[in-house]
């Protein structure tokens, strides 16, 4: 996660200064951190609701989050918030939407790679439509308000708190096959 989130951070560095491209604004605003925790809230009632209803998307999930999140302890998941959330916002939305155009097109582009990015196999599709939703809704409110900080703050949350979430509802599976 850490290695993956260096070079993100590597590559948008590099996009940025070959490209002269300006980062979009970061505005610390309580607008902004308002507005991210609105769109972090609608994604992860939207992803629960997903998650219930579409078996195969659970299964995808689940294959992923085993994958990144079962060896992880607790307070680990403050990185699996921050890391991607910082790193990948700061790739997608920060140099990617602004190099592209910043328009419609950039955010179903940059949308578009922002779900590859999720691909571990082939089985993953469903978790990678769903993860290209997510760059869209966090692509969309970037474009709308002009604000990094926006999908910056629900990126992390939704990072955090859904991963929270999948980790106790482990914990309970696990302790009530006892």
């Amino acid at each position: 996660m850490g290695v993956t989130a260096v070079l993100l951070l590597i590559v948008a560095k590099i996009w940025q200064k070959l490209g002269s491209i300006a980062l979009l604004d970061i505005e610390f605003t309580s607008g902004a951190f308002l507005l991210g925790i609105g769109v972090a809230g609608g994604i992860i009632v939207a992803s629960s609701i997903i998650y219930r209803l579409w078996p195969a998307y659970r299964r995808s999930a689940d294959a992923y989050l085993e994958l990144v999140i079962k060896p992880l302890i607790w307070p680990d998941l403050i990185w699996l918030g921050l890391l991607p959330g910082l790193s990948e916002e700061l790739l997608f939305r920060g140099v990617m939407l602004p190099a592209l155009g910043l328009d419609l097109t950039a955010v179903i582009f940059s949308s578009l790679l922002f779900g590859i990015l999720h691909l571990s196999g082939r089985q993953q599709w469903p978790y990678v439509v769903w993860a290209t939703v997510v760059g869209f809704a966090l692509g969309y409110s970037a474009w709308m308000t002009g604000n990094l900080l926006v999908p910056i703050v629900a990126h992390i949350l939704t990072n955090l708190v859904s991963s929270s979430l999948w980790k106790a509802g482990k914990a309970v599976e696990i302790s009530s096959s006892r």
